[in-house]
């Protein structure tokens, strides 16, 4: 989409000569690496250059701490003076739509509002897989796939990208877990790493072509990831020729003379680090010789060569730029609408049909807006509730978004009555879901930056509500809007189950949108829901105050090793296959109120130019969208080493009765294994079963097998 129209009545600078504006940008990055320590004044500012900060940190919380203690959860609070700006679905509920159609639209969003606001660098782009399912910045990322991430991290960083804005990938790699997250050692074998987190990385990066990378706060492999040799300059530079700039998290950085020499580019955030590592002491390591001047000439050229490719120089971003609020909010609901997961649907209770007599709707606050997760990704546009987290080690408070499921269930539903109880009392919501048409129970988990999710299911009771509506009224309705996975032993129990995530602005009209038919769900789950805690490869979880989970706080305890080789590339659902687990809910599932056929499934290859043919037919009576996945795995497997992946996927829309041909081509290093040996992908030869599946545990689709001839990927 086109950006503002320029105004011609606004006075053109004069043409400066390439060398003088290099100067400038010379100046602005001064501010990562020294001579001076202390914060600039307007740290929504640089010297020089406006907006070559990161528009997810500076102006938010210049005087942050890492860690505040809060009190206990009090009175919320209307926040009417928030951000102008929208607060799209999380990430997760991105990899829910299995589009990269819907990434590129919110990423363009993200750029153009980040521009509007003045800033030129955005730290999005979060690659890692989830591998914990407790995980506290789950929502931040896409998905447990390789391929399903990557894909939608490159397509969501190149439009924001095409704004003119520089986008990060983040946080590399194996950040996969909040408690102890700067204590946390990440250990996993190369082959594995290959397949997994560094292949998902890798498709982003090739793809979305991103300006800047971000290692994590955690170690992998002994070393942190900010002054990892091997991952920085060995795989990311040397390998995958990147060609922009590492910047280090903020509070991540860990030395001056082991950091520049493994390919560090910039400090962040000194502030929060031990020392301005990138200051004097770079200076001093420069004089001695300790760091060639070669290094520091290559940290600016690869900042500089960004800046002007993507034409941050020439056109910087100034603040006070227009937002088009509306369609921003268009763009949010689009996409949680595309996201949302129905994952049951007993007796088609869903869509209800307008017009009922009475409807209840019970929720803590889901008469005000929809839950968002936490930390510093975390947006509060104007009229957000906003209240304190109630959580210890955590700093971000808990925040609802301007998007009521109250107020959007009366605009949707056109009932004559629509009760609201915020559940805390369960008598009093059993009592009031007697004899009611519909139930609608928005159940909550929230999530934030610093502190893994303790246990795998609803907190604060909600289980239990859950189950005294439940049997009060069989037309009983769960919505979770939450940051990952949860367990959900009380499903079979309700009559139907939406995930919601954290749905965003215009989230709420999503919702019910798809409770009341406008909206056909079309969601498929980016992560597997596990039907217990002990199917997980680490079922047991660190206790918070034992250890150090954010920068800038006093170190407790010792550095602790992260076994990643438990599942090792085998991530969620290719765990589960593995270890022959049933979950309560599988990668890739999601109902939808059509059906929907795959036939005349054709595949041909060509060396490891692998493809797959086929017709998607809408075989129900309501227009929707149709997401074929294609699982790859060996012929005749036994269980030793390669399980069933996703190699390809789309998402199609077809109305009633539509047919389309489909074609898909398979990722090859999905088809492959990392050869340590060879420093390379290598398909083995012979036989791999190619088969179309709703999601990863569907064994009734079309299926051919294929012999491939052996071939290494370069």
């Amino acid at each position: 989409m086109a950006g503002p129209a320029a105004d011609p009545g606004r006075a053109r600078p004069a043409r400066r000569h390439r060398d003088d504006r290099g100067r400038e940008v010379r100046l602005a990055l001064r501010a990562d690496r020294g001579p001076d320590p202390r914060p600039p004044a307007d740290p929504g500012r640089r010297t020089g250059l406006d907006g070559v900060l990161p528009a997810d940190r500076a102006p938010r919380h210049p005087g942050h701490p890492a860690v505040r203690r809060q009190p206990r959860r009090g009175q919320p609070r209307r926040n009417p003076r928030g951000r102008r700006c929208h607060r799209l679905p999380s990430s997760l509920l991105l990899g829910a739509t299995f589009d990269t159609e819907t990434a590129r639209e919110t990423g363009a969003l993200l750029g153009r509002q980040a521009r509007a606001q003045g800033f030129a660098v955005l730290l999005a782009g979060g690659a890692n897989l989830v591998r914990e399912a407790t995980g506290g910045r789950n929502f931040e990322y896409v998905s447990e796939d390789p391929l399903l991430t990557g894909r939608l991290v490159a397509a969501s960083v190149a439009a924001i990208q095409a704004e003119g804005v520089v986008s990060t990938v983040k946080h590399f790699s194996l950040n996969a877990q909040e408690t102890g997250r700067v204590m946390a050692n990440s250990r996993i074998e190369e082959a594995s790493h290959r397949e997994s987190d560094l292949l998902a990385f890798q498709i982003a990066i090739e793809e979305g072509r991103p300006g800047s990378v971000m290692p994590g706060y955690n170690l992998v492999n002994g070393h942190y990831a900010g002054e990892n040799a091997h991952l920085i300059n060995g795989v990311l530079k040397d390998e995958w020729r990147f060609e922009g700039w590492i910047m280090s998290d903020w509070g991540a950085t860990h030395s001056t003379e082991k950091a520049a020499l493994a390919g560090l580019d910039v400090q962040s955030g000194a502030d929060f680090d031990a020392e301005h590592y990138f200051g004097e002491p770079l200076r001093s390591a420069l004089r001695e010789g300790r760091v060639p001047p070669e290094r520091i000439d290559d940290m600016i050229v690869r900042q500089l060569r960004t800046l002007f490719r993507l034409g941050v120089i020439d056109n910087p971003p100034t603040p006070g730029g227009p937002i088009d609020l509306a369609a921003g909010r268009r763009i949010a609901q689009r996409a949680a609408e595309r996201g949302l997961v129905l994952l049951r649907n007993e007796a088609d209770t869903l869509p209800a049909a307008q017009g009922l007599d009475r409807i209840v709707v019970i929720g803590r606050h889901a008469d005000a807006g929809v839950l968002a997760g936490g930390g510093s990704s975390a947006v509060t546009p104007e009229g957000s509730l906003v209240e304190p987290s109630g959580m210890d080690r955590v700093w971000s408070d808990r925040v609802y978004h301007p998007s009521s499921p109250l107020d959007a269930i009366r605009a949707e539903g056109g009932t004559r009555r629509v009760d609201f109880l915020d559940g805390t009392n369960h008598d009093a919501a059993a009592s009031a879901a007697e004899g009611a048409d519909l139930v609608v129970i928005l159940a909550e988990e929230w999530r934030a930056e610093g502190l893994d999710r303790p246990g795998g299911g609803l907190p604060d009771g909600q289980e239990d509500l859950i189950a005294r509506v439940a049997a009060a009224n069989s037309r009983t309705v769960v919505v979770i809007e939450s940051g990952g996975a949860v367990s959900v032993p009380w499903a079979s129990n309700v009559a139907a189950v939406i995930a919601a995530f954290y749905p965003g602005s215009g989230g709420a009209e999503a919702i019910a949108g798809v409770l009341f038919g406008r909206v056909n769900p079309s969601g498929r789950l980016p992560v597997t829901f596990p039907a217990r805690a002990d199917q997980l490869p680490r079922p047991e979880q660190r206790d918070p105050a034992t250890t150090t989970s954010n920068p800038n706080q006093e170190r407790i305890g010792e550095i602790f090793e992260v076994p990643y080789d438990i599942e090792g590339s085998d991530v969620g659902y290719r765990w589960f296959a593995r270890e022959e687990l049933t979950p309560h809910y599988p990668f890739g599932w999601g109902l939808s109120y059509t059906t929907f056929a795959f036939s005349g499934l054709t595949v041909t290859a060509d060396g490891a130019d692998v493809r797959v043919q086929g017709v998607v037919t809408n075989t129900g009576t309501r227009a929707g969208a149709a997401v074929p996945q294609v699982y790859v795995g060996r012929a005749n497997w036994d269980g030793a080493g390669f399980v069933p992946r996703l190699a390809a996927f789309d998402r199609v829309h077809l109305e009633a009765g539509q047919s389309r041909p489909v074609e898909l081509h398979l990722e090859p290093r999905v088809l492959a294994r990392w050869d340590d040996g060879e420093g390379a992908f290598h398909i083995a030869g012979g036989d791999y079963e190619i088969r179309i599946g709703a999601h990863a545990l569907d064994e009734d689709g079309p299926t051919q097998t294929i012999t491939l001839t052996p071939s290494h990927l370069h």
